[in-house]
């Protein structure tokens, strides 16, 4: 995500590279640079300019330190800045009420079904709530099914009513029978409509004044760029809604509506949906998605990540074994596991600072683990847990009974064998104390 703005931008400060300071006439250039990188990643242009504008003042008005090159420091104003433009810190949701209820509307074909269950899921999961999905898109051919289908992976109930096709009576009833199941929230799943459809919009405003929801989310697709911005503010005059979740955010290489969206019609952007599985849903950090931008990484949202999945007594059974050098491919095989339970791979490389820019061109894909996973089903029980076994004869059984050649194989046995030695020494080094130090440090 942001691929392209990160690219331009990191041109843009290129200008001032070797300047002794900041003169107006250097930085004119250079964000000059900035202001077209912003228009080109499909930023609303009276927001570019006023960007820009703003970041020139604040970095005229500032001494550069004899340790902080005039580069660094447009850097630093510019990433404040981005933070800003998209609300500063992130907005929680609201989740007052008995029970609480959340209105999703949006544009057809912006991901509001699949995100009302991702929500469902983050809220179960996360925030340890009892959610009832409530589908109330009569319209659409196969709506009810779709939402039926995906409470049903994330064991979340949904709530329907067969041949009523009155969203505003169905919304209502759901919330009565949420109140009797004692339901802790409600999202409320409906229909896509077109801003100009005066009918649609008269139906939602209905369900928004008969529900009096707790939260109403402007659900967009994060592809759609400026008329993203547009169509949101057009929601927006009917329905005063509290904040936006932006979907295929992982899909869009430009940003121009995470980055205008909050100056035009003055809303938080609250979630992103990074992906397709259930958890792939995050809440919105506006300044670690500034530091993303900017090819800092973001090392708090992978710790965050990382623990998510961490199991802290098999944690203290792997440090021992790493320790006493027992790491085996058995061990390793399950770290593999853990680490695609945290996501996309190229996502959670492009969070380390200074990754990004490294495998922006690198084809790496959660699919790259598929050798390493044959070649180490295909050993023996014992072959896993003592690696010194593989000798060459076993290296030929291991390619042919992977579908690798010789060389994979022992490629992955020397990696694995340095890793073994670069874990032993991180582990003495307490690497989760670091990881975890390193997060208080950006806090």
């Amino acid at each position: 995500m942001f691929e392209n703005l990160s690219e331009k931008l990191d041109r843009a400060f290129k200008v001032l590279k070797g300047q002794g300071k900041i003169t107006e006439i250097n930085i004119a250039e250079t964000l000059k640079e900035v202001r077209k990188a912003l228009l080109d990643a499909d930023v609303n242009y009276k927001v570019a300019k006023e960007f820009t504008d703003t970041v020139k003042q604040k970095a005229l008005g500032q001494n550069v330190l004899i340790a902080v090159s005039p580069g660094q420091l447009m850097t630093k104003i510019v990433r404040d800045e981005l933070a800003m433009l998209m609300g500063e810190k992130a907005t929680d949701i609201n989740l007052k009420g008995n029970p609480a209820v959340i209105l999703m509307s949006g544009l057809q074909g912006s991901g509001k079904t699949t995100l009302s269950a991702k929500l469902a899921f983050h809220l179960k999961n996360k925030r340890g709530k009892k959610v009832l999905l409530t589908a109330c898109d009569v319209y659409r051919p196969a709506a009810i099914d779709q939402l039926k289908t995906l409470g049903s992976q994330i064991e979340v109930s949904v709530y329907t009513e067969d041949g009523n096709q009155n969203p505003v009576q169905i919304a209502k009833n759901s919330i009565a029978h949420a109140k009797q199941e004692s339901f802790d929230a409600v999202i409320i799943d409906t229909a896509g409509r077109l801003a100009i459809d005066e009918q649609m919009m008269d139906e939602i405003s209905n369900i928004h004044k008969s529900v009096q929801p707790s939260e109403t989310l402007f659900v967009v697709d994060a592809m759609t760029g400026q008329d993203a911005v547009n169509t949101a503010k057009a929601f927006n005059d009917r329905l005063n809604f509290d904040g936006v979740a932006l979907t295929k955010l992982d899909g869009d290489t430009r940003g121009g509506a995470a980055l205008s969206i909050k100056a035009v019609v003055n809303k938080p952007i609250k979630f992103v949906g990074t992906g397709e599985k259930p958890d792939a849903l995050d809440v919105f950090h506006p300044e670690r998605m500034a530091d993303r931008i900017l090819g800092m990484g973001d090392i708090v949202t992978l710790v965050e990540k990382a623990q998510e999945q961490f199991d802290e007594k098999q944690a203290q059974e792997l440090k021992k074994k790493i320790l006493k050098n027992n790491f085996d491919f058995n061990d390793f095989l399950a770290q593999l596991e853990q680490i695609k339970k945290m996501g996309n791979i190229k996502d959670l490389m492009g969070m380390v600072p200074g990754a990004g820019k490294a495998i922006k061109d690198m084809d790496v894909s959660n699919e790259s683990f598929k050798n390493v996973e044959a070649i180490i089903q295909s050993m023996t029980p014992a072959e896993r847990s003592n690696p010194e076994l593989l000798n060459g004869n076993r290296r030929k059984r291991l390619a042919a009974g992977s579908g690798n050649d010789i060389q994979e194989v022992n490629r992955l046995i020397k990696q694995f064998e340095e890793m073994r030695k670069m874990m032993k020494a991180f582990s003495q080094g307490n690497l989760m104390n670091r990881m975890r130090a390193m997060q208080g440090m950006r806090r």
